[in-house]
């Protein structure tokens, strides 16, 4: 056992596979959107197995499938990081906008590399894949300073990225062939770089090593809920903290308040998001004051009890305010919650009428006693879905209006009158009935059929 709590004797992994997890859709009957990386993480270590000889049972690589959750992923991933020999970063917008794959950019590259034989040339452990074409996306620096040829791995993948060609079946061998050839390239790259284990850094506290030149998406997430010394007393008080903010709803499935999980989530999805108690929000929000950023409000149906705080997100309710999505968690393994579920699902359906009558039934359940997220999982799913709701909201409110509204639809009836009689010569071969070609002009938009768009 070496000075950094690693076994010297034990065989270290190839390959550290990093990519930004991608939300589920929301549809439902949606697969897992990441099956697809997790099928290229096991044909690559495979194809690793082929051109090693490292022993049965010893690990290729190592792939994160935790969602960035817990105490212990964290220190799980900082371990792999300070001793995996090669770094494969899935390129991918997603990947250069997600906080977490900046992190492990960052921890890797803490460590020094250098070239294994004097003559070498390789002086980076890092072998990207383009997961997704980038030719229209700006690289961070640090990764357009790698000097990295992706026409190696084939004209099909450096023109479509790996993904489709894992997609479609018309691009099965070139994505066979592009496989081969990264296993390869990462057995060389691990061959011809001397990369020492490194420190097992705090994860938690690094920085992102991308220098994102867009400004950072806001996100406020606001907590209605109560602190342990106001609850009402046929309420369990191990769901709840000092502060409002330190509800924990989905004890003992999460590991921390909801609002931190929350918080964690909406860094992988790019923004930057701040905790706020809803009581001190809330005013402002009715009042219609200017928002500075899209928001989430984390609703615990128990403070619907409170009366003061019932009206409040009545008002909340009335005012429309679209731009903050309403999650309501509700813990089906919650004694209190099994007991009460119905009685509280109808109460959120008639405070919140105008919320739930405008949301998708996919996304707050059917109306009726509402049911509300009865899991941890189930507040995963929603919650991204939730997020970029607001956020649209918001773009939307705060885009400019066009100065003079568009010029009205050319009317047909009116061409064929103009300056004519009605019998005259150019008149109208049909008779004045529905069935006149000239009444197509009448309609607002006979060529968009009817509940067309997303509401």
């Amino acid at each position: 056992m070496n000075d950094h709590g690693w076994d010297e004797d034990a065989a270290r992994p190839y390959f550290f596979l990093s990519y930004a997890h991608t939300p589920r859709s929301g549809a439902r009957g949606a697969g897992d959107p990441n099956h697809w990386v997790r099928q290229l993480y096991r044909d690559l270590c495979e194809a690793v197995l082929q051109l090693t000889t490292v022993p049965a049972g010893v690990p290729v690589g190592f792939m994160d499938e935790s969602m960035h959750q817990g105490e212990l992923w964290a220190e799980r991933l900082s371990e792999e990081l300070a001793t995996c020999r090669v770094f494969v970063p899935l390129y991918s917008p997603r990947y250069f906008n997600s906080v977490p794959c900046g992190q492990e950019w960052h921890s890797f590259t803490r460590r020094p590399v250098y070239p294994a034989n004097l003559d070498s040339e390789r002086t980076s452990g890092i072998v990207p894949v383009l997961w997704a074409p980038m030719s229209r996306y700006r690289l961070p620096r640090v990764a357009s300073e790698l000097q990295f040829n992706h026409t190696s791995f084939g004209p099909d993948y450096a023109t479509e990225g790996l993904y489709a060609l894992m997609k479609l079946t018309y691009f099965r061998s070139a994505y066979e062939l592009a496989v081969h050839r990264l296993a390869r390239r990462i057995v060389e790259v691990a061959e011809e770089t001397v990369i020492p284990v490194g420190r097992r850094l705090d994860f938690n506290s690094l920085p992102s090593a991308f220098d994102v030149t867009a400004p950072t998406k806001q996100l406020r997430i606001s907590v209605l809920s109560y602190h342990r010394g106001e609850l009402p007393g046929d309420r369990n008080p191990d769901y709840y903290g000092a502060k409002r903010t330190d509800w924990h709803p989905y004890r003992p499935a999460a590991t921390r308040p909801l609002a931190e999980h929350a918080v964690r989530l909406a860094r992988q999805l790019g923004f930057q998001a701040t905790v706020h108690e809803f009581d001190d929000e809330a005013e402002a929000i009715i009042a219609g004051s200017e928002p500075s950023a899209p928001g989430l409000l984390l609703l615990d149906r128990w403070a619907l009890q409170d009366e003061r705080r019932r009206e409040l997100v009545r008002r909340f309710d009335r005012s429309d305010s679209t731009w903050v999505s309403v999650l309501e968690p509700w813990n089906q393994d919650d004694p209190d919650c099994v007991e009460r579920h119905r009685e509280m699902g109808e109460l959120s359906d008639q405070i919140l009428r105008i919320t739930h009558r405008s949301a998708r039934p996919s996304f707050l359940g059917a109306v009726g006693g509402t049911p509300g997220l009865g899991s941890l999982e189930e507040f995963d799913d929603a919650l991204p879905r939730a997020a970029m709701k607001a956020k649209y909201a918001f773009e939307g409110r705060t885009r400019t209006e066009p100065d003079e509204p568009a010029p009205p639809r050319p009317n047909l009836r009116d061409a064929f009158r103009q300056g004519r009689g009605r019998d005259g010569p150019g008149a109208a071969p049909f008779g004045d009935d529905d069935h006149s070609a000239s009444d197509l002009g009448d309609r607002p938009d006979h060529g968009t059929p009817p509940g067309g768009g997303i509401t």
